[in-house]
């Protein structure tokens, strides 16, 4: 079956596409950097980079009427930029954002499916309207803005078009949910809205993927049965004191259903530590360099090694990764090296990185976990195949 995979970055939804059988026809990113970084892997040699046909471009530029063959799923993570849709203004003339690019996609190459991704904070009150807008979009994709047409003009077009049931020309039916990362076996509590849409005459009938790992489990397996901690040979005086986490697992009458999420220490505990041994750790992981300058303040105190890490994030208040930072048992902090970063956002050791420890951190920071696209991708590729 085959993909295009639209605003692919540092390519964490890309993968998972072509890892569940998926056949990319165009990659496209803008950005040198995270075009560079494909780019390095490609020319390493690594899977699935190395088939990708990549091109470094804008989007709006590309004419998807020119792909030959059929689609059967378009993907990426349009970039959305903030902007008030309080006023009736017409949201095409913010140029930053992106998602008129995927609807146009989906409706020149009319796959049978699509699965865009995006920050939570698209959720929020403020942006409701442009949400809502986004979805009728999706479902009605022929039903364009007509010439000088406002958004919010269009939007109660297509809310009437909605309304009245009796449907011409493509058509998909849209669902979309918040999903926290640490819910699907990624250790980061990182949640991401997935908006996934199947072409009406599939007739798929789809749901969002089960949890399969929860925070209950996790805590059973640290101050229940003490597996946890067995598991990783950390003495009881070296324990934290998490008396939070400790009365609550202690309400537990039986132990949870389901993996328990994933923790710093899980997935970071097999490398060496880049401050104690720099040289060693640098020798033996590509980009496991120690960074320094970090410091901890209120609200910004980083990750505790044993719950999954804080959201990566490309920057905040203009300071090169953020709080990307590891918080150990007895305070301190330091930050996550390039390639502990890349674990806790379940991309392949294999994989190098382009550019300097902040630019590298903005593509980290940006990207959705691997691990977590791919229980969504794998399951709307069961359904497009009849084995879901």
């Amino acid at each position: 079956m085959n993909a295009v995979e639209l605003f692919v970055g540092a390519g964490g939804l890309g993968m998972a596409v072509s890892q569940a059988g998926f056949k990319p026809q165009l990659v496209v990113d803008w950005d040198q950097w995270a075009c560079d970084t494909i780019r390095q892997n490609q020319k390493a040699g690594l899977q699935p980079f190395a088939s990708w046909p990549l091109i470094q471009g804008d989007v709006r530029q590309i004419k998807f009427t020119e792909l030959d063959g059929v689609i059967d799923i378009v993907t990426g993570g349009p970039p959305c930029q903030p902007f008030s849709m309080g006023g009736l203004h017409r949201a095409y003339l913010d140029e930053r954002d992106m998602f008129p690019q995927a609807i146009r996609a989906v409706r020149e190459l009319r796959p049978r499916a699509f699965v865009f991704e995006n920050v939570k904070g698209l959720t929020r009150a403020t942006f409701a309207n442009y949400l809502e807008y986004i979805r009728l979009q999706l479902r009605h994709p022929d039903v364009t803005a007509k010439p000088r047409e406002t958004w919010h003009e269009h939007l109660m077009r297509l809310e009437d078009y909605e309304t009245k049931g009796k449907f011409k020309g493509l058509q998909y039916n849209v669902v979309m949910r918040v999903l926290n990362a640490a819910n699907y076996g990624v250790p980061q509590k990182r949640e991401r809205v997935l908006i996934v849409g199947f072409r009406s005459d599939t007739g798929v009938e789809w749901h969002f993927p089960e949890h399969t790992h929860s925070r209950d489990a996790l805590l059973w397996s640290q101050w229940q049965t003490d597996e946890y901690w067995d598991r990783h040979k950390v003495a009881k005086r070296n324990r934290p004191k998490d008396l939070v986490g400790k009365a609550r697992a202690m309400k537990l009458h039986e132990q949870p259903a389901g993996l328990p999420w994933l923790t710093v220490r899980d997935a970071i505990a097999d490398l060496p530590d880049p401050e104690q041994y720099p040289l060693l750790a640098a020798a033996r992981f590509p980009d496991h360099r120690f960074q320094p300058g970090a410091r901890s303040y209120a609200g910004h105190t980083g990750s505790p090694l044993d719950e999954p890490a804080k959201t990566l994030k490309a920057g905040v208040h203009g300071v090169p990764g953020g709080e990307n930072m590891l918080r150990r048992p007895d305070g301190s902090v330091r930050y996550f090296t390039i390639r502990e970063s890349a674990r806790l956002q379940t991309f392949p050791d294999e994989m190098v990185f382009h550019g300097s420890w902040s630019e590298t951190m903005r593509q980290l920071g940006n990207a959705v976990p691997t691990k977590l696209a791919q229980v969504v991708v794998q399951k709307v590729r069961d359904s497009l195949i009849g084995t879901a």
